[in-house]
């Protein structure tokens, strides 16, 4: 009986390193599993002003308040791409100073041309804005 306890203890000494090994490899082995998401799905928006001289912008973008970005002052001409999230409406738009001139902005989502509008004249104000759908077509 001495040998039989042995062999059975030994044989559930074998059997519990096994199902440890397998449940450690389980845990160590993530390579499958999807990365859970940093934040809301977005895409990616260009905004651009071209013109002379110097221009108030404000855009939308992805930052902590959701709140829009303003650029005072900004030398054109001026691009910046931005993370937008997916079902808000990007916007950019511009605003000249007492000084006139001319200024364009444009918009580009996921690199494809969505409007131009043209500010002109003392205090001259233009904006860009377009659909971002929802999901990411």
């Amino acid at each position: 009986m001495r040998d039989g306890g042995r062999a059975c203890v030994l044989i559930a000494v074998v059997l519990l390193l096994a199902c440890a090994g397998l449940v450690g490899y389980g845990l160590l082995d993530t390579e499958d599993e999807p990365k859970p998401a940093a934040g809301p799905p977005t895409a990616a928006v260009t905004y651009e002003v071209t013109g002379d001289g110097t221009a108030e912008i404000s855009y939308l973008g992805q930052d902590e308040d959701g709140g829009a970005t303003v650029v005072r002052d900004a030398d054109l001409p001026w691009e910046h791409t931005v993370q937008v999230p997916l079902g808000e409406t990007p916007t950019v738009a511009v605003v000249l100073g007492e000084e006139g001139g001319q200024a364009s902005c444009t918009l580009a989502i996921r690199g494809k041309h969505v409007q131009r509008a043209t500010a002109m004249g003392e205090f001259g104000r233009a904006a860009c804005a377009g659909p971002l759908p929802a999901d990411d077509d």
